[in-house]
């Protein structure tokens, strides 16, 4: 796909040298600031630092509809796309995120999201995944909103993949809400931005080249539906989220094949993580179910 603007090497250049510079300043932030900070005030630095992100990469984020305003334990779900989902996500509502373990070994990152309070599992150890489960349920009753991506894959934006549903075990242990996001990079004329995925064979670098090569990015953030997980088993609500997001999403419900009803197994990649004003952002009113989500056009 010719992507719509191309930016010249150099300012590419500069943008990297830029995100460069601004994770190093995350780092500092998480390993020398954040220990004197209560869990509050890391949720509003980690806002700043993540609209910084979009900042520099130029992404003009459409927010339609708000997280409920009553205190209750809220576990927040979103379908996965990119690399950048987790900043997205964390400009508009700070959370902890769940992430696959050897993220942790990653150079500069995994040190960074570590300290920024995101909640790692080991999904090929049982005993790990109770663990993951514990600390998820402490963490929603302390009100602190935890985030997953129940795809446990990224797409390319244009199919919904089946949610793995024993990472909702937690909301049930909590008493917890589901609040389901619904996210998608389109171009100006509101079809799916290919290049801002990070899937497939494409490698984090050719992700980051792509992303940096456009002048500009559009994403569209929608709060797709809450679900109340009373009586619901945990199943129940994998689903109900899976067919909340495909309808905001104007996309069709996973196909599930007899006797795959958690969905796939193997995780293809899981973003890492997080942490000064938006590129701009602008809020609207969230759109029923199905209703078409229009681009933000200017």
């Amino acid at each position: 796909m010719t992507r719509e603007r191309s930016t010249p090497g150099f300012i590419r250049l500069y943008r990297l040298g830029r995100l460069l510079l601004h994770l190093v300043y995350g780092c500092y932030c998480v390993g020398v600031v954040f220990p004197f900070y209560s869990w509050p005030r890391r949720f509003v630095a980690i806002k700043r630092w993540s609209r910084g992100i979009l900042r520099i990469v130029r992404l003009r984020l459409t927010v339609r509809g708000s997280l409920p305003k009553d205190v209750v334990p809220t576990l927040i779900v979103s379908n996965h796309v990119s690399w950048l989902d987790m900043w997205v996500i964390n400009s508009v509502v700070p959370v902890r995120f769940v992430s696959k373990a050897d993220v942790r070994r990653w150079p500069v990152l995994g040190f960074l999201v570590t300290r920024a309070g995101t909640i790692f599992i080991e999904r090929t150890k049982r005993h790990d995944t109770a663990r993951t489960n514990r600390n998820m349920v402490q963490a929603l009753l302390r009100h602190e909103h935890v985030a997953i991506f129940p795809e446990g894959t990224t797409t390319d934006g244009t199919e919904v993949k089946p949610f793995h549903a024993s990472l909702f075990q937690p909301v049930l242990g909590a008493g917890a809400r589901v609040v389901v996001l619904a996210l998608r990079y389109v171009n100006s004329n509101g079809s799916t931005n290919l290049d801002a995925s990070y899937a497939g064979e494409r490698s984090l670098w050719q992700s980051v080249q792509l992303i940096l090569s456009h002048r500009s990015l559009r994403a569209e953030l929608t709060f797709a539906g809450t679900i109340d997980a009373s009586g619901k088993t945990r199943r129940e609500i994998a689903r109900e989220a899976e067919g909340i997001t495909a309808a905001a999403l104007r996309l069709s419900p996973p196909n599930r094949k007899t006797g795959t009803a958690d969905g796939p197994r193997g995780a293809e990649r899981t973003a890492f993580a997080p942490t000064d004003t938006l590129y701009p952002i602008r809020s609207h009113s969230a759109p029923a179910p199905g209703q078409a989500l229009t681009s933000d056009r200017r």
